[in-house]
């Protein structure tokens, strides 16, 4: 015992004195009695336990709830942790396809993941996870449900989930599958009018970004203007974000972070250049836009860039770090907190949309019988050509996404302004 407790004193004394030495005008003291209290729980563990667990093992638990016990994102990765992140954003990975975060000792939903298992079986934005099959998560760790939730393709895993507005806890089973993730891919909604979806900030998210802007510009009628869906993006790669900004920005600052180290101080400012040349964007953002979603919705609210229109975003306003520590592990740690170009920030706040857009369900109503001008008997003609255009089936489409519908409608009303300014000029 004796022998322990100087081995593992001496370790963590080793680990406190280097601040303590670094600042000697400080009144900083090791708080020696919690480091024996430490080592006093060690030693009883170690000999009174039911089961023997050698000491690199409780060594390692005690770095798990070292960083555990920081904040929500903060975690000890084990190697096939940190080889999972290295995958996860490069954007594939073997799992269900949720981003999550721990809440009150259980497992929140940030969001699903586009087309994966989790979004088809459902799952949805704030739902919280109780159970994963029969095992209780309350008391993990993170990486720990995180590790749970992973498997081979083709097993499935039964979540137990507690979801506001519904009337106690329900079961989903879902199939794991290998999950790829498409992080950029675009569409035109109607002639004039492009839609760009970023799932998640990958490595080459920037350049995917480019790329689809240019295709829709390239399109045979003239782009008039961009919605960029964010919803559910749950963040990723931090440098990602701002280059998918400076691609729509001229000049200016994007983002800048602030921490206790000097490498954790920032600033990211825009180079010269906007693809888009000034057309107009309207960003659609939700409570599980998280992270690098909202530095790009809070970078282009700030510029007047675009318009923010939705509901109001996850407010995770903090940067990790991964820092490697040898033998294939690392350190996952929050180094900084991050602040849009005016200053905010975003952590625990969200961005709040210029325009608020609830979901909600749309049903068009049944046209009755009308009556116009045209069937008034004997009424006057219209002398130039009818242009006739029906509308009728161009609205279905948005039946289940009046937030896009809004988005869209929104762009068609600043064309049209548009339009008039330039003819009367």
């Amino acid at each position: 015992m004796a022998l322990s407790f100087r081995l593992c004193l001496t370790l963590l004394v080793l680990f406190f004195l280097p601040p303590v030495l670094a600042d000697e005008e400080t009144d900083s003291r090791l708080p020696l009695d919690e480091l024996r209290l430490f080592v006093q729980v060690f030693d009883q563990i170690r000999q009174a336990y039911v089961e023997e667990v050698d000491d690199e093992t409780l060594l390692e638990n005690a770095i798990k709830g070292l960083l555990g016990g920081l904040d929500p994102h903060s975690a000890y990765l084990d190697k096939e942790s940190f080889g999972d992140l290295q995958e996860h954003t490069t954007g594939e990975f073997g799992g269900l396809g949720i981003e999550v975060g721990l809440e009150g000792g259980f497992v929140r939903v940030i969001a699903p993941i586009d087309d994966t298992p989790a979004q088809k079986a459902g799952i949805q934005a704030g739902d919280l996870i109780i159970k994963l099959d029969d095992q209780s998560v309350q008391g993990m760790s993170l990486q720990e449900a995180i590790e749970l939730m992973r498997g081979p393709k083709g097993t499935s895993l039964t979540l137990t989930i507690v979801r506001e507005g519904v009337e106690g806890p329900f079961r989903v089973d879902i199939v794991r599958d290998l999950i790829r993730v498409k992080s950029v891919r675009s569409r035109e909604l109607e002639p004039g009018f492009g839609y760009v979806r970023i799932a998640q900030f990958q490595t080459d998210t920037a350049k995917q970004f480019e790329k689809e802007l240019k295709d829709l510009l390239a399109s045979e009628k003239p782009l008039k203007g961009v919605i960029i869906d964010l919803r559910n993006n749950p963040g990723g790669i931090l440098p990602a974000s701002i280059e998918v900004v400076d691609a729509l920005v001229d000049d200016g600052l994007i983002v800048y972070t602030e921490g206790r180290i000097p490498s954790a101080n920032t600033r990211q400012n825009a180079t010269p250049g906007d693809l888009l040349q000034g057309l107009p964007v309207v960003v659609l953002i939700n409570e599980g836009s998280a992270s690098a979603s909202e530095i790009v919705a809070g970078a282009l609210q700030d510029h007047g860039r675009a318009i923010i229109l939705g509901t109001q975003s996850f407010g995770k306003g903090s940067v990790q770090t991964v820092l490697p520590i040898g033998d294939g592990r690392a350190v996952k740690l929050t180094t900084a907190r991050y602040f849009t170009p005016s200053g905010r920030s975003i952590q625990a706040e969200g961005i709040v949309p210029d325009i608020l857009v609830e979901r909600a369900e749309i049903k068009f109503l049944a046209k009755g019988e009308t009556f116009k001008e045209e069937n008034l008997a004997g009424h006057l003609e219209n002398k130039k050509d009818k242009a006739t255009k029906s509308t009728s089936g161009e609205s279905s489409q948005y039946l289940n996404d009046n937030q896009l519908y809004e988005a869209l409608n929104l762009l068609k009303g600043i064309a049209i302004l548009s339009a008039g300014a330039s003819a009367n000029k």
